[in-house]
């Protein structure tokens, strides 16, 4: 029996010890492409309902390589994101658009757009932020039928 327990611990110490890691590190590309952004948030302020609040971010690509964004997702539905597709060569200047819709969603909001690529920080993330007023209830009210006196009603009787 103390051997078949032996025999177990020692299978499982020879697993772990083959998955420990070497203490080798990743080298890091001192050449690989790099953006540094104008601004990471925007804040729209307030903005009425319905409106298409839309910013663009600049950046600047200062590492040494092609930048190559490969793919930017809105942290929800109602943000839609553009960006440069082709390679922004060093020294050079892209974007990424953020385009909020507001209709249907009044109050705060504060959103997150991810943006990944071949940078040597591989993602961003970029905030925008507001607040969406909301459409006048007046707007949206069912008009309401008012009677209007006639002039003969307006006589006074004898």
């Amino acid at each position: 029996m103390k051997k078949l327990v032996l025999s177990i611990f020692a299978v499982a110490a020879m697993a772990t010890a083959s998955m420990a890691q070497t203490g080798a590190t990743a080298v890091e590309n001192p050449n690989a492409a790099d953006f540094k952004f104008d601004t990471e948030v925007h804040d729209f302020g307030t903005v009425k309902e319905g409106v298409q609040a839309e910013h663009t971010f600049k950046f600047t690509n200062t590492g040494k390589e092609p930048l190559v964004i490969t793919n930017v997702q809105a942290s929800c539905g109602c943000t839609t994101p553009t960006w440069s597709k082709e390679p922004i060569k060093p020294g050079a200047q892209g974007s990424v658009t953020a385009i909020y819709n507001s209709k249907g969603r009044p109050g705060n909001f504060n959103k997150a757009v991810t943006v990944t690529s071949n940078a040597k920080t591989a993602q961003k993330v970029l905030f925008i932020k507001g607040n969406v007023e909301a459409a006048a209830a007046a707007e949206s009210a069912m008009p309401v039928k008012q009677d209007v006196a006639t002039p003969s009603e307006n006589k006074p009787k004898n």
